[in-house]
């Protein structure tokens, strides 16, 4: 198969593992045959497709490594429609999906090298910049300093849960978990995540990466302009219904760009007045 029919038609992908996060969340990690890690960046998507019910846009959640005669992959669905609710239920270790992809345009991680990084992540947006995370762990001499911010309703609602703690060992790195209201033995701050990023001391010239839903972008990123960041170094990934993921059958048309092709990644500079009007 050539790679122009590649991106059309999906590829075998073998669930090697899955891995239960919340009561609506789970992680499965993809065997890809033919394919290399090196097609994968953070910030991409992958089409994945279930035959009899649909295919839908999911983030990549970690690094992509090279294993075998092919890649291992990772995405994280919650389940929120017909398709992901019956990847959830049904999908199990050692099945066979259909994937397309990867897709779009990722995290500008090179462009970010030598700055201090912000990740500011809610809910579920936390996925897709969770390989940010590792990318800039892995390459730590290049970069700044680190500031992270997750955010979740409750603690019962925070994924990756199991290695949450390890990133207070990131050196040189400022890392803050929060949820939307108190909760009994809960540690951590309270509060919504543009609340946490008025506290903080950041410095103007840093990048910052932000995902979650819409208006906590919004927010988060309007907090980031008045703390004197420039608009062009505030980077949100968008999520619009999607169909073909190469910009051809424009379901996913947000002002002049096409999502699954000039994004999911913008800068906030590119999409910021699309993101005030209802209903785009």
């Amino acid at each position: 198969m050539v790679e122009s029919e590649a991106m059309v038609i999906p590829i075998r992908a073998e669930v090697r593992e899955v891995r239960e996060e919340t009561r609506d969340t789970k992680t499965y990690k993809l065997y890809i045959k033919g394919k290399k890690s090196e097609e994968f960046r953070p910030g991409q998507f992958l089409m994945i497709y279930l035959k009899g019910f649909g295919e839908i846009p999911i983030s990549l959640s970690d690094l992509a490594h090279d294993l075998e005669d092919g890649v291992l992959a990772t995405i994280t669905v919650r389940g929120v429609g017909v398709v992901s609710r019956y990847l959830l239920s049904n999908v199990r270790e050692g099945d066979v999906i259909g994937v397309r992809g990867p897709f779009g345009r990722g995290w500008p991680v090179e462009r970010a090298k030598g700055k201090d990084i912000l990740i500011a992540g809610g809910g579920i947006g936390f996925a897709p910049l969770r390989p940010v995370l590792r990318y800039v762990w892995n390459n730590r001499e290049e970069y700044g300093k680190i500031f992270l911010v997750y955010g979740a309703r409750s603690p019962a609602d925070m994924i990756y849960r199991y290695e949450l703690e390890s990133y207070r060992s990131i050196p040189n790195a400022e890392i803050h978990f929060t949820i939307d209201r108190a909760a009994e033995g809960w540690k951590g701050e309270v509060g919504f995540v543009p609340d946490v990023l008025t506290k903080m001391k950041l410095s103007q010239q840093l990048v910052s990466f932000v995902c979650g839903p819409e208006i906590m972008m919004r927010i988060a990123s309007k907090r980031l302009i008045e703390a004197g960041i420039d608009p062009e170094r505030i980077f949100v990934s968008l999520e619009r219904r999607m169909r073909c993921g190469m910009g051809i059958c424009g379901t996913c048309q947000f002002g002049p760009y096409y999502v699954c092709r000039d994004g999911p990644v913008f800068s906030y500079s590119e999409v910021y007045r699309y993101m005030e009007v209802e209903g785009i």
